[in-house]
């Protein structure tokens, strides 16, 4: 079975850098940039926990999972 990948959205316009998001993230999947930017470090990393998603207070980040197109030519 593959390994499920997960693409992270962040809405800056929604965002207050509070940090909340990389502080909690257990893969460190994302990470602080100038002035406490939340920033994706390394998407690979993301097991879909969604516990950035749920605690962020501004509703900025958004965890989708990546779904494989299967083409059946039958």
């Amino acid at each position: 079975m593959a390994k499920k990948s997960y693409k992270i959205e962040i809405n800056y316009y929604f965002c207050k850098n509070c940090g909340i998001c990389y502080s909690v993230c257990p893969t460190k999947a994302l990470d602080s940039a100038e002035l406490g930017k939340p920033i994706v470090s390394d998407a690979e990393k993301c097991i879909g926990c969604l516990m950035c998603e749920r605690l962020c207070p501004d509703i900025a980040i958004n965890v989708v999972e990546n779904v494989k197109v299967v083409e059946n030519n039958g």
